[in-house]
């Protein structure tokens, strides 16, 4: 056993032996929970023990990564980690309560996505240029709906305002659902969301898509433009899921979950499954998943400074 102050934790030769706890710090609905509850199922049998997914939504995402961080590092309490409380909220945040660098452990990046720009159908605006132009008529800023403050949404939208030169406010919700559901019933008229959750509205024309946020057309959307061809160049955005665990879990654990992930992973029907939610799987490990963050938080950290925008 390796002892850390007063935690006991396995060498992961007897792991795993109990059930394990994957926390999405978000609610049930949304793209972090979909995939995790995916992968879970997946997960559970080639490990021959319950992969129960735990949804503690909050505060960007900060309340369940604050509660994996403070959690045994024994292997048996993950955490769906996304681009916010992972890469943005440090930065974003001036008395956030951990340090995804100093507290938690990369296991695998699992899946990156682009994020849509959607709109009420009955918002007459069909592409980038419409919605701008639309939006610089209006008396009063034009109302964005958003998944939480300080999501990537969130900035994306904020990004968006001010490379459109247009006043624009957010409307945050907790978590994707009830920002999409305000979206279609007309009380929000646009919404930055990942294309995961949108993804089935837009298919059902019970959303519009306007424009896609990554520097290239997605494949589950051909003929949808990028925010950056519809006249914001540079425009970029994308969003991204990977699981974490507390810094001090043994080694051995962290190479066991990364090869399962990646087995899981190399299964046709997932990567189908990943395709229809607007994904794409990366290849990656502990290091190029750790180098990989630290890119994103850098990135952000810059766009936060230049916003100014803080959250306390």
């Amino acid at each position: 056993m390796l002892v850390f102050g007063n935690v006991q934790a396995s060498t992961g030769s007897d792991w795993p032996s109990q059930p394990l706890r994957w926390v999405v710090p978000y609610p049930p609905g949304g793209s972090t929970d979909m995939l995790a509850r995916i992968l879970a199922k997946e997960l559970e049998q080639r490990l021959s023990q319950p992969v129960v997914v735990e949804n503690k939504a909050g505060a960007g995402g900060n309340i369940g990564t604050q509660h994996v961080v403070s959690s045994k590092p024994d292997g048996y309490t993950l955490v769906m980690g996304n681009i916010g409380p992972i890469a943005i909220n440090p930065s974003l945040y001036k008395n956030l309560s951990y340090s995804p660098k100093q507290d938690l452990a990369p296991v695998s990046l699992l899946m990156e996505v682009p994020n849509l720009l959607v709109a009420n159908p009955g918002l007459p605006v069909k592409t980038v240029t419409e919605l701008i132009d639309y939006a610089k008529k209006q008396n009063t800023s034009l109302n964005f709906a958003t998944p939480g403050t300080g999501t990537s949404l969130h900035l994306a939208g904020e990004l968006f305002a001010s490379q459109a030169g247009i006043a624009m406010t957010q409307i945050p919700y907790k978590g994707s659902s009830p920002g999409l559901t305000d979206t279609m019933g007309g009380q929000v008229p646009v919404m930055f969301d990942n294309m995961p959750s949108a993804l089935p509205l837009v298919e059902t024309g019970k959303l519009r898509a306007i424009a896609v946020t990554s520097k290239e057309r997605s494949p589950s959307l051909p003929d949808v433009p990028t925010i950056a061809e519809s006249g914001l160049p540079g425009y970029q955005v994308t969003g991204w899921f990977g699981v974490l665990v507390p810094k001090a879990t043994p080694p051995a654990v962290i190479s066991r979950l990364d090869a399962e992930f990646s087995a899981i992973l190399k299964d046709p029907a997932i990567q189908e499954k990943i395709r229809n939610m607007g994904g794409i799987i990366p290849e990656t490990g502990p290091k190029a998943f750790e180098d990989f963050i630290d890119e994103e938080t850098e990135k952000w950290a810059n766009l936060v400074k230049s916003s100014n925008i803080t959250i306390q």
